[in-house]
Order: C-alpha cells, then structure tokens, then sequence
C-alpha cells in the first residue's frame, strides 16, 4: 500500500507513471545480480566467452527491436470537412487533413502476462496435487510439474509463443472495438480517401489492424522465447517481460518529460 502510494505521488507531479517507475526501478535493482550470475555461469563453464557475447549481442537487439515496435504505427490519413458560414447558409470549405495512428503493438505486455498466468496455473496446481492419496491424481500431476510445466524442454517454449501470439490478437481486437472508430468517423462526418464511411471504413481498418497486428504477435512471440535460446553457462539470464516493462517505461517517460518541457518553456527535453 505504500509503494501504491508513493506511485501515486508520482503520477500526480506528472514525472511519469508512478506504479510502472516502481516496478521499474526493481527491476533495474536486480541487475547487478544477473551481471554476478552470468560471470559466475561463465567463468564455471567452457565456452563462456562466446554464450556471454551471444547473451550481450540477443539483449541488445532485442532491446531495439521493442524500441523501433514501440514506436512504429501506421498513419491511416482521415479528412475532416470544414465548414464556413456564408450569408444565411453554411457552405463546405476545404477538407482538413489528419491521420489515425494505428500502433503495430498496440498490446503492449498484457499478452505475455496472460501467457504466463496460463502455463504457471497448471504448474501450481501440480505442486500442490502431487502429494495427494489417490494415485492417479498424483501421478498426472507429477507428469504436469514434469512435461507440462518444465521450462528446459522446446515445446513448452512452443506453448508459449502460441499463446502469447494469440493474446496479442485477442487483445488487439478487444482495443479496437472498444475504441468504434469507424462509427465516430462516421458520426464526425469524417472520411478515409477512397472508402465510403461506415461498413467500407470498418473493412478496410479492420484489414489494416489483421496485418500491423501480424507482426506485433510474431514480434512479442520471438521475445517471449528469447530465454531458451539466451543461456549463459545453461542459466536464462534474460526476461522478455522485464526487458519489455523496462524500455515501455523509459519511453513513456521521456514522452511525458518531453511534454511537460513543451508545455512549460516551449522546448523539448532533448533539444
């Protein structure tokens, strides 16, 4: 309740988001950690030198790949009609041009959440059914904590990048149909060039969502695996979630910084 607190403190002097700054700066705390624990894997193994560049080289790309998806959109242009008052009735003046700016991630890290909260729940239920008196009970659960749950073997990895690739669509479309913005372009006297508004609108966004959307899943899909293939002396050093908490909030707050510098002396934060 404190940490909420100090979050909210956070949030209302507009540094940034407070809960998320949290939860950032655990994760940050704990690298010094992960640095002792990959020296320790690679100075206890053969080939050592080769995992940790590896390890390094996989971080890092990975960290510019969350950066240009965070950042990428595709602009879908809107014109909007104005209208000019001329003597008792309203003439349409020329059409002002903006653009819808439809995120190609526009899931975030929920998809790897609910991913995990599925596979760790079988897992957990497994610890707790593995000593129960009926046999069979207890067996199926020692092959769930053994199979079904075990972090080392390919095709739990598989599970994972299947589920998360789902969750990416599933809320991607949730997003989208509560945002109705064919209806309020509609509404608005809105229009995309070259579709009619309303069902033509809706087809053609709903096209253009199925293809960014394609490659959010795949790209979250790849990083949530990036652990099984990260190993430094058969340790996985790397988090798909903390790696994508870490740079989420870091952009979010110099977007935020940036715009309270903008707001209050005109400039921006880096110029």
């Amino acid at each position: 309740m404190i940490l909420v607190w100090l979050g909210e403190l956070i949030t209302e002097n507009g540094i940034g988001n407070g809960i998320s700054l949290i939860i950032f700066g655990g994760i940050v705390s704990r690298i010094p950690q992960l640095i002792q624990q990959g020296y320790l894997a690679s100075t206890s193994t053969s080939g050592s030198i080769v995992s940790v560049a590896v390890f390094l080289i996989i971080g890092l790309l990975t960290i510019i790949g969350i950066v240009y998806i965070y950042q990428g959109q595709r602009r879908v242009p809107v014109q909007y009609p104005t209208k000019r008052m001329v003597g008792r009735g309203m003439l349409v003046g020329s059409a002002q041009t903006t653009y819808i700016p439809m995120q190609v991630n526009s899931a975030g890290m929920i998809p790897l959440i609910f991913a995990q909260s599925m596979l760790i729940f079988p897992a957990v239920l497994s610890q707790y059914l593995v000593t129960s008196d009926v046999k069979w009970l207890s067996s199926a659960a020692q092959w769930v904590g053994q199979y079904l749950a075990n972090t080392t073997l390919w095709y739990y990895w598989a599970i994972f990048f299947a589920l998360v690739f789902a969750f990416t669509y599933f809320y991607a479309y949730v997003v989208w149909q509560q945002q109705n913005i064919p209806e309020n372009l509609q509404k608005q006297g809105a229009f995309i060039p070259g579709y009619r508004p309303g069902e033509p609108t809706s087809k053609y966004l709903q096209v253009i969502l199925n293809r960014i959307t394609l490659a959010g899943a795949l790209f979250l899909g790849v990083v949530a695996i990036l652990p099984f293939f990260a190993k430094v002396g058969g340790n996985q050093l790397l988090s798909s979630a903390a790696l994508l908490i870490t740079v989420g909030v870091v952009l979010d707050t110099i977007r935020q910084l940036e715009a309270q510098m903008v707001m209050r002396n005109y400039s921006g934060f880096l110029s």
